[in-house]
């Protein structure tokens, strides 16, 4: 059963509609009241796989309906319960004794206080006050930033594991998942080769066990691979010149938007000493000599043009002995088939074409999104350098601000918020290797783009300043509510990252103005 909405309230309510008693939130729920927000019957369960944070503090400590599955290494930095709940008699306590034996006295005597009770009546009611306050600071500083922690593809494979369950394909979609994390941008650089070193193991050990396997050798095998490969988006299903042209790491070193950059992308390729011929056809016509050392060739010289990690730490699989992919383009190709806009297709639709692009046996499906994600990737990269060339990238003093206007090509690509999220996150790279303000680079960046004309309505994304020691924390998530809340803005706040929102277009003004003030 698929129903189309992100909203969990609404679809959740409709599962509850049908009795059922058991439920499994993979990537949504963790981090909003689930017993609040659903009202569900106390026989409901609720098993909660989500790779979003912060956990909410009454899904931690409700373990009668609540179960989070969570590696036990990742440190969710929950406060202590006893900071943030009291027990009910200790709360009742604070008014005990005010109207006791109330109507004992005659009418007409003054009741007489006991000012010792008197006073420890007050100081019970200061304690509670402070504690109180204290409670609001501790859950401010707990639920302030939005971040991401272990894949729930990862965790889901690592439970099939410990019940001896796993399988290959299983291990893959784990692999898939941390690597959606990486392309996205949703966790650092040391937490993604933590959990490369770990899925490396789990490799090893299932390349082990199939060694010997009578199909080891035959056209259906899926054989995966650890592979320290370029940064370069489906360079093995396009050209290598499209590739570079359009990987927001190149382009953002080459600052492919100038012609200064063309320039210094026409040397480089130069240096490589590779024929312009090879380069700008498809990387499997090009000659066998040429690809054989390509990687090589490829790493030396970005090591002189500054681009000293241009390989990375992944995974590659053969689907019998033709097929070659990376794990980076499957996630390509998925996160292009979920977010389509090609043909009026609904969102399940959608959904399950990009469900059948992780099955082996549906390849042509697969090539059909890495088509798609090329045309997605050409319409970041044209639309960035727009950007940056007309100068849409504004200072509002606390961020960087881009509003998308209804004419710009491809808008109707970034009303979605997974190609919105990458246009944002390559915009603010590319602005940040251009500009020549100090200040500027340090700033997060906010964009806008026209979500649905009809209703007048834009999707508001945030995202943090661009560092390389940056702990990818979000704080748009509760500073979006604030905004919107001090402005009696219309938003809507039910996309599974906090900081994607709805906004009306007519209250887009009073709200920025609001973020202004916020974070000044």
């Amino acid at each position: 059963m698929i129903i189309k909405t992100t909203n969990i309230h609404e679809g959740v309510c409709y599962l509850l509609s049908f009795q059922f008693r058991y439920f499994v939130l993979i990537n949504c729920g963790a981090n909003v009241d689930l017993l609040e927000t659903l009202q569900p019957e106390e026989d409901s369960i609720f098993f909660i796989c989500d790779t979003h944070r912060p956990v909410d503090v009454v899904n931690v400590y409700n373990d009668t309906q609540v179960k989070l599955m969570i590696k036990q290494d990742d440190d969710l930095g929950v406060p202590s319960y006893d900071d943030i709940f009291r027990d009910e008699e200790e709360e009742g306590g604070d008014d005990s004794g005010n109207e006791s034996d109330g109507g004992s006295e005659p009418s007409g005597k003054r009741r007489r206080y006991d000012e010792g009770e008197v006073e420890r009546r007050i100081e019970r009611q200061r304690a509670t006050r402070e504690w109180e306050a204290r409670r609001r600071e501790i859950l401010f500083d707990y639920e302030q930033y939005e971040y991401h922690g272990t894949s729930a593809a990862m965790v889901i494979f690592e439970l099939a594991w410990v019940l001896t369950k796993d399988t290959k394909d299983m291990l893959w979609w784990a692999i898939i998942g941390l690597t959606d994390q990486w392309v996205h941008d949703k966790i650092t650089h040391m937490k993604y080769v933590t959990d490369i070193a770990t899925l490396q193991r789990h490799v090893s050990r299932h390349n082990h066990r199939n060694e010997d396997e009578d199909n080891s050798l035959s056209i259906d095998c899926m054989r995966i691979s650890f592979e320290y490969d370029l940064r370069l988006a489906l360079y093995q299903h396009w050209s290598l010149f499209e590739s570079i042209c359009n990987s927001s790491y190149t382009s953002c070193n080459f600052k492919l938007w100038s012609m200064h950059g063309q320039k210094k992308l026409q040397e480089f390729l130069a240096d490589m000493g590779l024929p312009l011929k090879q380069v700008k056809q498809k990387f499997n016509s090009m000659d066998m000599s040429v690809k054989e050392n390509l990687r090589e060739v490829i790493e030396e010289s970005s090591n002189k043009y500054g681009m000293k990690d241009i390989r990375i730490q992944t995974f590659g699989v053969h689907f019998g002995f033709k097929n070659r992919f990376l794990a980076s383009d499957v996630v390509h190709a998925a996160a292009a088939l979920l977010e389509s806009t090609e043909k009026d297709e609904s969102p399940g639709d959608n959904f399950i074409k990009a469900l059948d692009c992780l099955s082996r046996s549906n390849l042509e499906r697969l090539h059909g999104g890495i088509d798609l994600a090329k045309k997605k990737l050409m319409a970041i990269q044209q639309t960035v350098a727009s950007c940056i060339c007309t100068n849409l990238i504004l200072s509002q003093g606390p961020f960087l601000y881009c509003y998308l206007l209804e004419g710009t090509p491809d808008v109707k690509l970034f009303s979605k918020p997974m190609a919105l999220t990458l246009l944002c996150k390559y915009l603010l790279k590319a602005f940040v290797r251009s500009t020549r303000n100090k200040r500027c680079k340090l700033l997060p960046l906010i964009i806008a783009a026209p979500m649905d004309v009809e209703k007048r309505t834009v999707i508001v994304l945030g995202i943090p300043p661009e560092s390389e020691t940056s702990d990818k924390k979000n704080f748009f998530g509760r500073a979006f509510e604030k905004a919107a809340e001090s402005t009696s803005s219309r938003t809507l706040h039910d996309h599974f990252d906090t900081s994607i929102i709805e906004l009306k277009m007519e209250d887009r003004t009073k709200f920025l103005d609001a973020l202004i003030t916020l974070l000044s």
